[in-house]
């Protein structure tokens, strides 16, 4: 046995190689992402490891690996969850052979989410079991028990760590790699694997015959246990339970739970033996609606009596307050509340030489009074400079903006969208816009990585997760296969060719796409690009401010005067837009 100060995704990509997994799939979402990228990278792995397009096709490809009799392991975050929900639901039907793991990251507080979700909810509603790591070890060793539960039950397990789990760090106690050596086979069996109605109405009374079974089961796991030491009880889930055991007094019972389903009988033999129980979790009321079920006369507290919050994330402070709220002493002191001084905001901006700011700053010279759906991505960050009027999840602003034309809208609609994101769930919506008729101009945003979660690559970035050379998807043919007349690929340093190109769009009828195509600034650092900096000449800066309202974070004002600082990368941007001619390159003159 080993034990290593590990982050908490590194501690479960770990636990993969000690499984030993065979086939991983997944696409990047924080604060699961790591996961993928540490396997990829380990000199000890021994299986298949890809990115997926999407988290459908991820999922879908490591069932088919799993019914092969391969180990598999799915990741995501709770938000991709929702795209996976389609064959999610039917792989409990036909179960598995190789144990399945669907890893699906919840982010409790939205740290880098556009919702809170709690994914224990689809667990229970496929009728999966479900583990809930409340500790970095848990974290660890619950992977390697869900690959053998799920080939035990037949059924994919969930794993849903949370961003605090993810993205800790602590002492992991790990145990030795094991090399997947296996050669997956899959033997047909079309009354398993083909739902017709016909053998879905069978496989779903089997999955429901499995059920008291995993639930007799997963009582039996160290993962939810019990002590009964007072009159009083608090019963916690994830990482609710941690902080729940720091602070609990010795006289009061304690109840974990970090598998799901929960077996009612012993739930039941526990509630009733005590005159209160508190319930701590994080997001949805799933254990305390179990525990009411089973109450009887006892009283129990929590988010549905208004003692405990349904969002954002606990503490330990906030759990302690949520215990004294409900008559439970702690013997915690709370610090009188300090106002907090009047500080800059710091809110998160587009780096300096981001391809997104001329691409956004553009669309509002050239769409005035227009509408700017956009999507998930760095872009989302052109809220900032008033070009982005909607972001609902993966894929979706160039379908609403075919659904605000429709509605009637005479305003120009302005879409934009990544290229990893349109790769992900976009291209349906660009053919459902030409196929209706929609009339809208459509902005890729191509800086040839999966920027916001980490830099991963994808389809048009011509390498694998493992960097083998892959074929780059052509966006410009794609486009053109959906029916697009009008496809237009510039350079986004370009501001008159950019201009350009968004004019001819907007004049022309249906839908339009420009491809403003430019590696990610941090990529390009990476890969060694210099461009050198720009200068201000204060003798002929007219302090216009024109270059300043630009937002980029290298351009300062000082006196009334432009000033270039060291994030400066060289895009040469404000040097197009300064209209008295002051910017120029370091050293030239």
């Amino acid at each position: 046995m080993d034990q290593r100060y590990l982050l908490g995704n590194e501690a479960i990509a770990l636990a993969c190689l000690e499984s030993p997994v065979g086939f991983v799939s997944g696409y990047p979402g924080t604060p699961s992402s790591e996961v993928i990228e540490i396997l990829a990278s380990h000199p000890d792995r021994s299986s298949y490891v890809e990115w997926s397009v999407n988290e459908k096709v991820a999922l879908e490809n490591a069932l088919a690996a799993a019914w092969c009799g391969v180990r598999a392991l799915v990741t995501m975050k709770h938000v991709g969850l929702n795209v996976a929900a389609d064959p999610l639901m039917t792989s409990a039907y036909t179960g598995v052979t190789g144990g399945l793991v669907i890893m699906s990251a919840d982010d409790p507080f939205a740290h880098s989410s556009q919702n809170e979700q709690d994914s224990r909810m689809f667990a229970k509603f496929a009728r999966i079991p479900c583990l809930d790591p409340s500790t970095l070890q848990e974290a660890h060793d619950m992977v390697r028990d869900a690959f053998a539960l799920s080939e035990e039950f037949g059924l994919p397990v969930m794993f849903r760590p949370t961003t605090r789990i993810c993205h800790s760090k602590g002492n992991v106690t790990l145990g030795p790699v094991l090399a997947f050596t296996g050669k997956g086979e899959f033997h047909k069996d079309p009354r398993q694997y083909v739902v017709i109605p016909a053998h879905t109405r069978i496989l779903h009374r089997k999955l429901n015959q499995k059920q008291p079974v995993v639930k007799k089961r997963l009582s039996e796991l160290v993962y939810n246990q019990c002590q009964v030491r007072g009159k009083t009880a608090v019963i916690a889930s994830g990482i609710a339970a941690s902080y729940v055991e720091e602070i609990i007094p010795h006289d009061v019972s304690f109840m974990k739970i970090g598998a799901y389903p929960i077996d009612e009988e012993w739930l039941a033999g526990f509630v009733r033996m005590h005159e209160k129980v508190l319930v701590v979790e994080e997001l949805f009321p799933m254990v305390e609606e179990a525990v009411r079920e089973v109450a009887g006369t006892v009283a129990v507290y929590g988010k549905k009596t208004g003692h405990a919050p349904y969002e954002g994330e606990l503490s330990p402070d906030s759990v302690a307050r949520i215990m004294a709220s409900c008559g439970f002493s702690t013997g915690i002191q709370y610090p009188s509340v300090q106002p907090v001084p009047d500080l800059p905001p710091r809110p998160p901006i587009l780096c300096a030489g981001c391809m997104h700011r001329p691409v956004f700053y553009a669309i509002k010279k050239v769409f005035k009074d227009g509408i700017y759906p956009s999507d998930i991505g760095c872009y989302t960050l052109g809220l900032q400079l008033g070009a982005v009027d909607t972001t609902i999840c993966m894929g979706a602003s160039i379908t609403v903006g075919s659904g605000i034309f429709h509605a009637g809208e005479e305003r120009d609609v302005v879409a934009t969208i990544g290229d990893s994101t349109f790769l992900h769930t976009g291209i349906p919506g660009l053919m459902n816009a030409v196929y209706n008729g929609a009339r809208m101009t459509v902005v890729i945003l191509d800086n040839r990585t999966t920027a916001m979660t980490g830099h991963q690559p994808n389809p048009n970035t011509g390498c694998t997760v493992c960097g083998s050379p892959s074929p780059p998807i052509s966006l410009e043919a794609l486009c053109r296969a959906c029916g697009v007349g009008f496809v237009e690929t510039v350079d986004p340093y370009d501001m008159v060719t950019l201009t350009a190109a968004l004019k001819d769009a907007k004049a022309r009828p249906g839908v339009n796409v420009v491809i403003a195509k430019q590696p990610c600034v941090i990529i390009a650092r990476r890969a060694g690009i210099k461009r050198g900096r720009y200068r201000v000449d204060p003798d002929t800066c007219t302090g216009c401010g024109i270059c300043i309202k630009f937002g980029c974070p290298a351009i300062e004002q000082h006196d009334e005067k432009a000033s270039i600082n060291d994030l400066c990368s060289g895009c040469a941007v404000c040097a197009q837009l300064c209209p008295s001619g002051s910017i120029g390159k370091e050293g030239v003159r």
